[in-house]
């Protein structure tokens, strides 16, 4: 899944919903059910998500959307393997990037 968001150093919960595309209920919700999710609150209480919020929020998403685990299981899989399937995903995800980008260059040829 690619998720486009800009350079930034928090980004809200409307953006990352949309980035997403989920509803924000299901980010709060997912905040709530995953430990591993704590953006930072400012006085009013709105969340900001940094970027490691949102590489953990796509390989949650990776894990429950694409390849169906249960939250329980979702929860399961990040405890046993803590960094090492994080680091794994985001090397897939840049890997799949580059060959979208190689297939739309192909294309284009």
């Amino acid at each position: 899944m690619q998720i486009e968001l800009p350079e930034k150093r928090y980004y809200s919960i409307g953006e990352v919903a949309n980035a997403f595309d989920v509803n924000t209920s299901l980010i709060r919700f997912w905040e709530k059910e995953f430990d591993i999710l704590k953006p930072k609150k400012n006085a009013k209480g709105n969340r900001k998500f940094t970027p490691e919020d949102i590489k953990n929020l796509k390989f949650i998403f990776h894990l429950v959307k694409e390849r169906g685990f249960t939250l329980e299981g979702a929860k399961i899989h990040l405890k046993e393997e803590k960094k090492k399937p994080l680091e794994t995903f985001e090397i897939i995800s840049k890997l799949k990037n580059v060959k979208a980008q190689l297939l739309k260059i192909k294309e284009q040829l």
